[in-house]
Parts: C-alpha cells; structure tokens; sequence
C-alpha cells in the first residue's frame, strides 16, 4: 500500500485495530501493568461467534521486531491455543503488510467441537481457517483504506 512505513508501523501494534473490522473480536484491552506491544505483554481479547458464543483469551507478546514483525500467543496451559502476528515491509511503492495466524495445540472451542464430532475434524478446522482467513482479509483492508487519499490522519 502507498503509505510510510512508521505509519503502518503504528497502525498494527493498535491492539484495538481489528475491532474496528469485521470479525471476531469485539473488546480487546491491556492486562494491568501493559500499555503497549512489548516482548512479555499481555492483552485480554472478548470474541463472539454464533456457533461458540463469547469467549474471552488472555495473549502475550512472543516475538517483536519493532518496527517490523510482532506475534502474540492466545495463552493456554500447557500449550498456545494460536499464534497471531503483523509484518511490516518497506517497498518501492510503500509497504507490504501481512497479517497471519497458527493453529496451536492448546485445548481450545475447537478441540471440544472436534471430541465431540472426530469424523468431522476436517470440516471443523477449514471452517475455522476460513473465519480467521475472512478476519485477516477484513483487517487488512481496513488497514488499505485507512491510508487511502482523503482517509482521516491517524
């Protein structure tokens, strides 16, 4: 997208962001003591789905490099539920932005649908793919738009 960098830079690390998208997440806040993606720091998201009703997930910053790519962990014992995470990339026509999420192994709505139905797992992961995949393309289109000529200044 034509736009600086730093810009797109500030716009991601917004954990906000994708609740002003179509998609799951309708709340996200910080946990006490974290103000701002760090490595360590946690944020609290409330999804809603019509077939899993609200949740709430606690995530954790897990990988930073500012200015570039930062991932966070949907906390989970022993094991993530997921891994979340933005890129940022210089280009000779702005910046590439790439948004992208990983399946964990931590028990999860999905374990529970599957141990209830085994026999429809793959149907049950592809579908889930697919909300997360109409997620990503919601928010990066919300991220295009808000760099498009006469878009509100951040």
């Amino acid at each position: 997208m034509p736009a600086d960098p730093q810009a797109v830079w500030q716009l991601v690390t917004d954990i906000e962001l994708p609740t002003r998208f179509d998609g799951e997440l309708q709340r996200v806040q910080w946990v006490p003591g974290f103000d701002r993606v760090a490595l360590g720091a946690r944020f609290r998201g409330t999804n809603t789905s019509e077939q899993m009703g609200t949740w709430t997930t606690e995530c954790e910053v897990v990988d930073l490099e500012p200015g570039r790519r930062w991932v966070w962990a949907v906390r989970s014992e022993p094991e993530p539920l997921a891994h979340w995470g933005f890129e940022v990339e210089p280009s000779s026509r702005g910046t590439v932005v790439r948004q992208f999420a990983k399946m964990g192994t931590g028990f999860s709505g999905i374990t529970m649908a599957i141990d209830d139905a085994p026999e429809r797992e793959g149907r049950i992961v592809a579908y889930r793919l697919g909300v997360w995949r109409q997620g990503i393309l919601a928010n990066l289109a919300g991220i295009a738009a808000e760099f498009e000529p006469g878009a509100s200044a951040r």
